[in-house]
């Protein structure tokens, strides 16, 4: 019987070319990635993979420096990215043995530094699927909040164990991971190590889709070439107005709705795409079952 990841089309997903020195060649950009980081390329849609899994895909300051590079200029021509983790884990959060005996001004740095790359996540302009299984643990639930869709598989748990541990959030979660289940939520998770399941984790506010184990790339991949379909600046709009729309006062809010309307239907591909809905050119909406959106 073959495996669910099996049945994605493989000749349609190629690695990014590697140069001779071991960096990537991302278009006109060439930069080094870690071992820990894998690139890819399917269409319009480029993967990013978190190969340690012999270390559930622990962060160490190496990824996190790749993950920096590779978000914040991804490949030409990248309309939607895929994160992803080898194995049976997303994260498993910080590689605490790298950063146990770093000084307090060392932290603060350690702190910053994935700040700057979770805000290329976050704000970088290009829509992140993040795919959730195993262990979704600490630094990489920090992770995965940076991401703008969330598909877990049913084997995903969420944990933030910090506090067990006498440390404290540092990789943003502390304003992310409010935002997706209030900050009531977080609390309970850091003060009891109250953890969630893929499916409570999905009407938490976590994940907003849930699929079976093995099924999460696929579906991310669906998600992914659906999101590319869309106009470049339309995509943008959303990921880059809708966060601080909702961070800021009504008024201010209206205001950046009205000028990112007017911005967006004022692009040529837009217009293009309105015409020929008018002219019934294009289907209408229609609704999708449930099932087949989780």
């Amino acid at each position: 019987m073959s495996h669910p990841i099996d049945q994605i089309d493989k000749a349609r997903t190629k690695p990014l070319q590697m140069e001779n020195d071991g960096q990537l060649s991302l278009g006109h950009a060439r930069r080094a990635l870690p071992n820990s980081l894998i690139a890819s390329r399917r269409g319009p849609v480029t993967l990013l993979r978190l190969s340690r899994p012999a270390k559930r895909n622990a962060l160490d300051d190496a990824t996190i420096a790749g993950i920096e590079s590779f978000f914040s200029d991804p490949p030409e021509e990248t309309r939607a990215i895929i994160l992803h983790g080898e194995g049976k884990h997303f994260s498993a959060g910080a590689d605490l043995s790298a950063f146990a005996d770093i000084s307090a001004s060392g932290r603060v740095h350690f702190s910053r530094s994935w700040h700057r790359a979770f805000d290329w996540i976050e704000n970088g302009g290009v829509p992140v699927v993040a795919v959730l299984q195993g262990a979704v643990i600490g630094g990489g639930l920090e992770l995965a909040a940076a991401a703008h869709i969330r598909v877990a598989e049913r084997s995903a748990f969420y944990a933030l164990p910090e506090a067990a541990r006498g440390i404290f959030v540092g990789g943003g979660g502390a304003v992310r991971i409010p935002r997706l289940i209030g900050t009531s939520r977080m609390i309970d998770m850091m003060l009891t190590g109250r953890t969630y399941n893929a499916e409570e984790g999905l009407s938490a506010g976590f994940s907003q889709y849930v699929v079976d184990d093995g099924h999460g790339l696929a579906k991310a991949i669906e998600l992914a070439e659906r999101i590319a379909t869309n106009t470049v600046l339309s995509n943008f709009a959303v990921v880059q107005a809708l966060p601080r729309i909702a961070r800021s006062d009504a008024d201010g809010g209206f205001l950046w709705e009205s000028l990112m309307a007017a911005i967006t239907l004022g692009d040529d591909e837009a217009k293009a795409r309105v015409n020929a809905f008018l002219e019934k050119r294009v289907p209408k909406v229609a609704h999708l079952s449930e099932e087949s959106e989780r």
